[in-house]
């Protein structure tokens, strides 16, 4: 059922916050009146939960449906039921966890919350009126002084009858039981009926055993019985195979060479290879003489059955009648029921019978269900509790994001897990990533310079993966692979190792110096790659002329005499020297324009220019990263995790500074142990060539016209 109400008719107000006007949650009445509040002026539409810094607890009474998210209608009822309880709603705004009951309003959910927290101190044997969350997360204490809790399940003390109590024992015993509140093992109406059924079928059972054929002794023989059928029924088959085909027998007996190999060994190991030969010796007669050695591997079960069996020649037929007289009773053994009470013994199986108190449990856990809406209440003083805790604070994260934009680093918003400590800096806008492939789709949008990170820790064997935002400092050294130090809000120190990164502008101020920095990287991979290039051409050139032939000698003249080299003809050069003599003429009127244009500006002009320049170089970088900057925004990082953002959530410049710690050491003169100074002649030269240089600077800009040194150009 839809709660939100478009009928707005409570007078809110409203505050800058993160740069957007949102409507302020700042007393009770408020939260209140949240069900009058338009949806589209809520900043969150939807959030997990799962993954927040808020008790999983908490969230998972808000989230009423339990679909896995909080929604609107979720926070709206929550509001209402929490507000009707109380008899002044600004309590919510303390964030405590624990309430007087006196402060329970006089309504119909505000008594009920009375009534179970004034029976939960009860239970505990508290004086006073303060109940907290500790008191209703041990339900065990609470219940641990009562009878009946109702949920259905009775424990022995339960009951107060010795017979009853022995009974409830016997079907915990006999059926497992089941978890009673009170933390006691009991069992509630589906295990005493399942008990007492076992009771009459196991009586039944045992007072329909036939006759046991040999006393005490059969089971006994009945097991050796089983053990030697398969191997006596081989012999006699061998047998009467023997006398069908007598040169078949030694084939069929125990063959002498089977010993032999495994004679040389430990026989006492080979008792499996032994019990393989036949149980007796194979000669072609159907029977066995039990007055003769047998397979030291059965042997000892046949002495089991000796008192089962007459005569020492034991017959096919003879075996097989001693397999029947067995039969009725192994029948009846594989048909026993009511197993589960057998170990109680048939004596105390009679007895619970005999006293059938069946009726009486099971009127017990009537007693203890018809409390159910008793213990629910209870359990309600715990939701309320954790509500009563953390509710302002989701609202909070929720309506306004105001614990994000708070000035004061020990608030946080409910999505920053931790602190990520990288390259002398500590980033506070870290989260958990729950789906990299929704990050990787949306998370560029956000205009933020992102790091992701995989976290392991020596305390747990789960995994972590989490994004942090740098909005201070440089970026030359956070690259893939870089090592970093995580702290999650619960303290637990993680190894990070990053593994992307998201570039985008961290402050106007990098962006300036941003195209000098691109411009030495391509002059530093220019220069790398030349060398590279020639350092392998050598290379190349070298193992060429190592491989190749010796060099052909020069043809010799007619007269027998080696070809002489012509002589060195200028005239082929002479245009080469005229087009390289154009080239130095027109650089050189170029270089004398330029001079004369800047002839005569006056000092100041010169650094006008030279800041023109720079203005020029860095000026489009800088004006890019100020509309980047503008538009930093973490809704992308919040959809990616499963929030549905329904504002637009700036990081500006200035908040985006107050994100990101960078280390800030004290001013000091520092000198390094291990620099050698120079030596004076050194000291002199250096100064002499600074001052030619500044002369010839002044001299070329006409600055010493005026002392009779004018301008060369």
């Amino acid at each position: 059922m839809a709660l939100i109400n478009k009928n707005r008719k409570y007078k809110w107000e409203f505050d800058n916050i993160g740069g957007s006007s949102r409507v302020r949650i700042s007393k009770g009445e408020d939260i209140s009146h949240l069900h009058e509040l338009d949806p589209k002026m809520w900043t969150v539409l939807s959030c997990p939960v799962k993954g927040l810094e808020i008790d999983d607890k908490s969230l998972a009474y808000i989230d009423a449906d339990a679909d896995g998210k909080i929604r609107i209608n979720d926070v709206i009822a929550t509001a209402q039921w929490v507000c009707d309880a109380l008899k002044n709603p600004d309590l919510l705004l303390e964030g405590k966890d624990s309430i007087d009951i006196e402060q329970f309003a006089d309504s119909e959910s505000g008594r009920k919350l009375f009534q179970s927290a004034k029976q939960i101190l009860a239970n505990l044997s508290k004086e006073g009126s303060v109940i907290s969350i500790a008191d209703t997360s041990d339900s065990a204490a609470i219940f641990s002084k009562t009878r009946f809790n109702g949920d259905g399940v009775i424990a022995v003390d339960a009951a107060e009858d010795a017979d009853e109590k022995a009974a409830i024992a016997a079907a915990v015993a006999a059926t497992g039981g089941v978890a009673d509140r009170s933390g006691a093992n009991g069992v509630n109406a589906d295990l005493i009926n399942s008990f007492y059924a076992a009771l009459a079928d196991y009586a039944a059972w045992v007072d329909a055993a036939p006759q046991a054929p040999f006393g005490d002794k059969t089971d006994a023989l009945i097991e050796a019985y089983n053990a030697l059928d398969a191997k006596v029924k081989d012999f006699f088959m061998r047998s009467r195979l023997a006398a069908f085909s007598p040169d078949s027998t030694a084939a069929l007996d125990v063959q002498t060479s089977r010993i032999e190999s495994i004679s040389a060994e430990n026989l006492t190991a080979k008792a499996d290879d032994i019990a393989a030969y036949p149980i007796a010796r194979v000669t072609g007669k159907a029977a066995i003489d039990l007055t003769q050695p047998l397979n030291p591997a059965w042997a000892a079960k046949f002495e089991i059955l000796k008192p089962a069996l007459d005569a020492d020649i034991l017959l096919e037929d003879d075996w097989n009648a001693l397999g029947a007289r067995f039969t009725a009773y192994t029948t009846w053994k594989a048909s026993k029921a009511g197993a589960a009470v057998e170990s109680l013994g048939i004596e105390a199986v009679r007895t619970f019978l005999a006293q059938d108190k069946k009726a009486a449990l099971l009127e017990l856990v009537a007693q203890d269900a018809a409390l159910a809406e008793e213990a629910a209440n209870i359990d309600m003083v715990d939701k309320f509790l954790h509500i009563f805790r953390d509710f302002y604070r989701l609202l909070r994260n929720f309506v306004t994001l105001n614990d994000f934009y708070k000035k004061d680093k020990g608030v946080s918003a409910i999505f920053q897990s931790g602190r990520l400590i990288v390259d002398q800096r500590e980033c506070r806008l870290c989260m958990n990533v729950h789906d990299m492939a929704k990050h990787n789709a949306s998370a560029a949008t956000s205009g933020m310079f992102l790091i992701y990170c995989d976290c392991t820790s020596k305390t747990s064997a789960a995994k972590l993966n989490i994004v942090a935002a740098v909005t201070v400092g440089d970026v030359g050294d956070l690259i893939v692979g870089k090592n970093a130090v995580y702290y999650d809000n619960a303290g637990v120190e993680w190894d990070a190792v990053i593994t992307k990164v998201i570039e985008n502008p961290i402050s106007i101020s990098q962006a300036f110096w941003s195209p000098y920095r691109r411009m030495a990287k391509t002059i530093e991979d220019l220069i790398s790659k030349s060398a590279a290039d020639k350092d392998a051409k050598i290379m190349a050139d070298a193992n060429a002329k190592i491989n190749a032939a010796p060099a052909a000698v020069p043809p010799a003249t007619a007269d027998g005499k080696p070809a002489v080299a012509p002589p060195f003809d200028i005239a082929k050069f002479a245009g080469i020297f005229a087009a390289i003599g154009v080239a130095f003429g027109m650089i050189g009127a170029a270089l004398s324009g330029l001079m004369d244009s800047l002839k005569g500006l006056a000092w100041y002009q010169y650094i006008l220019l030279f800041v023109g320049i720079m203005l020029c170089i860095s000026g489009p970088a800088m004006i890019m990263a100020w509309m980047k900057l503008r538009r930093r925004n973490i809704a992308p990082l919040l959809n990616a995790n499963g929030w549905a953002v329904n504002a637009a959530s700036k990081v500006s410049i200035p908040f985006g500074e107050t994100l990101t710690d960078i280390a800030k050491f004290p001013k000091m003169r520092l000198k390094d142990p291990y620099k050698k100074g120079l030596e004076p002649w050194k000291k002199v030269v250096i100064t002499l060539v600074c001052l030619l240089v500044i002369a010839g600077a002044l001299w070329v800009f006409g600055l010493l016209s005026a002392i009779g040194f004018p301008a060369p150009f």
